[in-house]
């Protein structure tokens, strides 16, 4: 008979690609999954792993068997979901990711409303960035994921995955005070042509956005500093390094000497949660959605 939790590391390693990342995405040591590994291959009496320079590879047996557990691995999640459907508690854990901004602007809220309707469910939480997040929630290292794309670049949303809107974000230019244009009540993109850029870090989704959307109008940006954190970018603004791009979700106290100016055009972050098809009847998912869209709506309240 199979070992489920083996299959599990196997499903792991075919994921990831590698031991280390496999220890990861399962929470355990390397030695752990190395153990799990050698009592598979005592169990199929084949082997499934081979040496690759410093790391490992599956044979043709092993990748045979990750087929199978992937399916094996799928069912158990729908019997799962399932069993929680028939019982209609909201009970166990889920674990749940967001972008940076979303988990400071959604989870304080969204976490708050599930603890008093539904105290024995366990929630856990981490940060990701948008794609991080759904390559996570197809790999099962996380129950659900919120995530994000923009009016005029949407994030690709791979099959098996099901998705919910939560909210839109429109966002504000943030400028030094003393800059020309401060004190407008609406800009364009194409106002800051020959202004420096305060930008995501490269290789981020909202990165990639921003030279798209200042490419499309003509504009070669000038990105002269990067950093992750709003709360960063906003410090360099009002030391006068540039002007940035300013999501008004989770964005928190503005620093002295910075302005906020709207933009003009119908420019807006899109707010969804994902998660796997295959536990779209479990409870707790239905409930941490509807406790984000409740999050949501409380800030377009507040806003208004």
């Amino acid at each position: 008979m199979l070992n489920l939790e083996r299959l599990r590391t196997l499903d792991a390693l075919a994921r990831h690609g590698s031991v280390g990342g496999a220890a990861d995405g399962l929470h355990v040591t390397t030695s752990a999954v190395s153990q799990q590994m050698a009592k598979l291959e005592r169990e199929v009496g084949q082997q499934l792993l081979a040496r690759n320079g410093r790391g490992v590879r599956l044979t043709d047996a092993g990748r045979l068997l990750a087929d199978h557990a992937a399916k094996i691995l799928s069912q158990v999640e729908i019997a799962q979901s399932d069993i929680e459907a028939q019982r209609g508690q909201v009970v166990g854990e889920v674990r749940l990711a967001a972008f940076p901004t979303a988990a400071r602007g959604l989870f304080p809220a969204a976490l708050a409303g599930l603890r008093a309707e539904h105290p024995d469910l366990r929630v856990r939480t981490t940060e990701l960035e948008p794609e991080s997040g759904i390559r996570a929630v197809l790999r099962g290292d996380v129950d659900l994921a919120v995530v994000l794309d923009w009016s005029n670049k949407r994030l690709p949303v791979p099959g098996g995955l099901a998705k919910a809107e939560l909210l839109d974000d429109a966002p504000d230019i943030a400028m030094p005070a003393d800059h020309p244009l401060a004190g407008r009540t609406g800009v364009d993109m194409e106002d800051f042509a020959d202004d420096d850029w305060v930008s995501w870090p490269e290789g981020e989704f909202c990165y990639e956005w921003l030279m798209f959307t200042l490419r499309s109008k003509g504009i070669e940006p000038r990105i002269a500093h990067l950093a992750g954190e709003h709360h960063t970018q906003l410090a360099l603004i009002a030391a006068g390094f540039g002007v940035c791009v300013a999501p008004r979700l989770g964005r928190g106290p503005v620093p002295e000497g910075v302005r906020l100016v709207p933009v003009r055009q119908p420019m807006r972050r899109h707010v969804h949660a994902v998660w796997r098809s295959d536990a779209d009847r479990r409870p707790s998912i239905r409930a941490a959605v509807g406790a984000l869209r409740s999050a949501g709506r409380a800030l377009h309240a507040t806003d208004s």
